[in-house]
Protein backbone atom coordinates (compact mmCIF):
# COMPACT_ATOMS: atom_id res chain seq x y z
CA UNK A 1 0.00 0.00 0.00
CA UNK A 2 1.17 3.51 -0.72
CA UNK A 3 1.53 6.07 2.06
CA UNK A 4 -1.07 8.55 0.73
CA UNK A 5 -4.09 7.00 2.43
CA UNK A 6 -2.35 6.78 5.79
CA UNK A 7 -1.22 10.40 5.55
CA UNK A 8 -4.65 11.68 4.45
CA UNK A 9 -6.44 9.81 7.25
CA UNK A 10 -3.94 11.08 9.81
CA UNK A 11 -4.31 14.66 8.55
CA UNK A 12 -8.08 14.40 9.03
CA UNK A 13 -7.77 13.05 12.58
CA UNK A 14 -5.24 15.72 13.51
CA UNK A 15 -7.54 18.45 12.13
CA UNK A 16 -10.35 17.09 14.31
CA UNK A 17 -8.07 17.06 17.37
CA UNK A 18 -7.25 20.75 16.86
CA UNK A 19 -10.93 21.56 16.35
CA UNK A 20 -11.94 19.80 19.55
CA UNK A 21 -9.27 21.67 21.50
CA UNK A 22 -10.40 25.09 20.32
CA UNK A 23 -14.04 24.27 21.08
CA UNK A 24 -13.05 23.88 24.73
CA UNK A 25 -12.36 27.63 24.86
CA UNK A 26 -15.73 29.08 25.80
CA UNK A 27 -16.63 32.71 25.16
CA UNK A 28 -16.58 34.58 28.50
CA UNK A 29 -19.51 36.50 29.93
CA UNK A 30 -18.87 40.21 29.63
CA UNK A 31 -17.16 42.45 27.12
CA UNK A 32 -14.28 43.83 29.17
CA UNK A 33 -10.78 42.40 29.08
CA UNK A 34 -11.07 41.43 32.74
CA UNK A 35 -13.61 38.78 31.73
CA UNK A 36 -10.86 37.05 29.73
CA UNK A 37 -8.71 36.51 32.84
CA UNK A 38 -10.37 33.20 33.87
CA UNK A 39 -9.61 31.84 30.38
CA UNK A 40 -5.85 32.36 30.75
CA UNK A 41 -5.00 28.85 32.08
CA UNK A 42 -7.15 27.26 29.38
CA UNK A 43 -5.57 29.46 26.72
CA UNK A 44 -2.03 28.63 27.87
CA UNK A 45 -2.94 24.92 27.82
CA UNK A 46 -4.41 25.34 24.35
CA UNK A 47 -1.31 27.11 23.02
CA UNK A 48 0.99 24.40 24.37
CA UNK A 49 -1.19 21.60 23.00
CA UNK A 50 -1.65 23.32 19.64
CA UNK A 51 2.15 23.54 19.38
CA UNK A 52 2.45 19.84 20.13
CA UNK A 53 -0.20 18.80 17.63
CA UNK A 54 1.38 21.04 14.98
CA UNK A 55 4.81 19.56 15.71
CA UNK A 56 3.46 16.02 15.41
CA UNK A 57 1.66 16.90 12.19
CA UNK A 58 4.85 18.41 10.74
CA UNK A 59 7.06 15.49 11.75
CA UNK A 60 4.43 12.97 10.64
CA UNK A 61 4.42 14.65 7.23
CA UNK A 62 8.21 14.37 7.00
CA UNK A 63 8.08 10.76 8.14
CA UNK A 64 5.48 9.93 5.49
CA UNK A 65 7.72 11.44 2.82
CA UNK A 66 10.47 9.01 3.77
CA UNK A 67 8.35 5.87 3.95
CA UNK A 68 8.29 4.04 0.62
CA UNK A 69 5.51 1.51 1.31
CA UNK A 70 3.12 0.80 4.17
CA UNK A 71 2.37 -2.55 5.75
CA UNK A 72 -0.14 -3.57 8.42
CA UNK A 73 2.32 -2.98 11.27
CA UNK A 74 2.90 0.59 10.14
CA UNK A 75 -0.86 1.16 9.91
CA UNK A 76 -1.36 -0.08 13.48
CA UNK A 77 1.61 1.89 14.77
CA UNK A 78 0.10 5.00 13.16
CA UNK A 79 -3.25 4.24 14.82
CA UNK A 80 -1.42 4.05 18.17
CA UNK A 81 -0.04 7.53 17.57
CA UNK A 82 -3.45 8.87 16.60
CA UNK A 83 -4.99 7.30 19.71
CA UNK A 84 -2.42 8.95 21.99
CA UNK A 85 -2.90 12.27 20.20
CA UNK A 86 -6.69 11.98 20.42
CA UNK A 87 -6.39 12.16 24.21
CA UNK A 88 -4.63 15.55 24.04
CA UNK A 89 -7.89 17.58 23.97
CA UNK A 90 -9.10 15.84 27.14
CA UNK A 91 -5.88 16.26 29.11
CA UNK A 92 -5.48 19.82 27.82
CA UNK A 93 -8.99 20.80 28.93
CA UNK A 94 -8.64 19.12 32.34
CA UNK A 95 -5.30 20.80 33.00
CA UNK A 96 -6.50 24.25 31.92
CA UNK A 97 -9.82 23.95 33.75
CA UNK A 98 -8.00 23.10 36.97
CA UNK A 99 -5.34 25.81 36.67
CA UNK A 100 -2.39 23.40 36.32
CA UNK A 101 -3.14 21.43 39.48
CA UNK A 102 -0.87 18.41 40.03
CA UNK A 103 -3.08 15.51 38.88
CA UNK A 104 -4.25 17.07 35.59
CA UNK A 105 -0.74 18.36 34.84
CA UNK A 106 0.74 14.95 35.60
CA UNK A 107 -1.78 13.22 33.31
CA UNK A 108 -1.04 15.78 30.60
CA UNK A 109 2.66 14.94 30.87
CA UNK A 110 1.88 11.22 30.71
CA UNK A 111 -0.21 11.89 27.60
CA UNK A 112 2.69 13.77 25.97
CA UNK A 113 5.05 10.94 26.88
CA UNK A 114 2.65 8.40 25.35
CA UNK A 115 2.50 10.46 22.15
CA UNK A 116 6.31 10.49 22.01
CA UNK A 117 6.49 6.74 22.60
CA UNK A 118 3.83 6.12 19.94
CA UNK A 119 5.70 8.28 17.42
CA UNK A 120 8.93 6.42 18.21
CA UNK A 121 7.13 3.10 17.69
CA UNK A 122 5.86 4.37 14.32
CA UNK A 123 9.39 5.38 13.33
CA UNK A 124 10.84 2.07 14.55
CA UNK A 125 8.16 0.08 12.71
CA UNK A 126 8.85 1.96 9.48
CA UNK A 127 12.60 1.44 9.86
CA UNK A 128 12.08 -2.26 10.58
CA UNK A 129 9.94 -2.56 7.46
CA UNK A 130 12.29 -0.67 5.15
CA UNK A 131 15.63 -1.54 6.74
CA UNK A 132 18.27 0.37 8.66
CA UNK A 133 20.10 1.24 5.45
CA UNK A 134 16.95 2.75 3.90
CA UNK A 135 16.48 6.51 3.64
CA UNK A 136 14.33 6.55 6.76
CA UNK A 137 16.70 4.22 8.63
CA UNK A 138 19.67 6.45 7.93
CA UNK A 139 17.75 9.68 8.61
CA UNK A 140 16.52 8.57 12.02
CA UNK A 141 19.67 6.86 13.27
CA UNK A 142 20.44 9.76 15.64
CA UNK A 143 17.89 9.80 18.49
CA UNK A 144 19.34 12.61 20.61
CA UNK A 145 16.23 14.82 20.40
CA UNK A 146 13.95 11.89 21.25
CA UNK A 147 16.04 10.85 24.25
CA UNK A 148 16.25 14.40 25.59
CA UNK A 149 12.48 14.75 25.16
CA UNK A 150 11.73 11.58 27.11
CA UNK A 151 13.99 12.68 29.95
CA UNK A 152 12.27 16.08 30.13
CA UNK A 153 8.83 14.45 30.07
CA UNK A 154 9.72 12.17 32.97
CA UNK A 155 11.26 15.07 34.92
CA UNK A 156 8.11 17.12 34.23
CA UNK A 157 5.85 14.28 35.37
CA UNK A 158 7.82 13.84 38.60
CA UNK A 159 7.84 17.61 39.19
CA UNK A 160 4.03 17.70 39.08
CA UNK A 161 3.96 16.11 42.53
CA UNK A 162 5.98 19.01 43.95
CA UNK A 163 5.79 22.00 41.60
CA UNK A 164 3.14 21.39 38.92
CA UNK A 165 3.58 24.76 37.23
CA UNK A 166 7.32 24.20 36.89
CA UNK A 167 6.63 20.92 35.11
CA UNK A 168 5.02 23.02 32.37
CA UNK A 169 8.46 24.52 31.75
CA UNK A 170 9.73 21.00 30.91
CA UNK A 171 6.82 20.49 28.51
CA UNK A 172 7.43 23.88 26.87
CA UNK A 173 11.15 23.14 26.52
CA UNK A 174 10.38 19.89 24.67
CA UNK A 175 8.03 21.80 22.37
CA UNK A 176 10.75 24.37 21.70
CA UNK A 177 13.25 21.58 20.93
CA UNK A 178 10.87 20.21 18.28
CA UNK A 179 9.49 23.56 17.08
CA UNK A 180 12.40 23.83 14.70
CA UNK A 181 11.42 21.24 12.09
CA UNK A 182 13.34 17.99 12.26
CA UNK A 183 15.79 18.28 9.36
CA UNK A 184 17.07 14.69 9.54
CA UNK A 185 14.58 13.38 6.98
CA UNK A 186 14.79 16.45 4.72
CA UNK A 187 18.58 16.12 4.59
CA UNK A 188 18.35 12.43 3.77
CA UNK A 189 15.78 13.01 1.00
CA UNK A 190 17.74 15.96 -0.40
CA UNK A 191 14.95 18.51 0.09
Amino acid sequence: MKIGRLEAFSDGVIAIIITIMVLELKVPEGSDFESLKPLLPKFISYILSFLYVAIYWNNHHHLCQAIEKVNGKILWANMGLLFAMSMVPLTTAWMGENHFDKNPTMLYGVNLLLCAIAFFILEYTAISHEGKTSKIGQALSNTTKENLSWILYVVGIVLTFYLPKISLVCYFVVAIIWLVPDKRIEKQLGQ
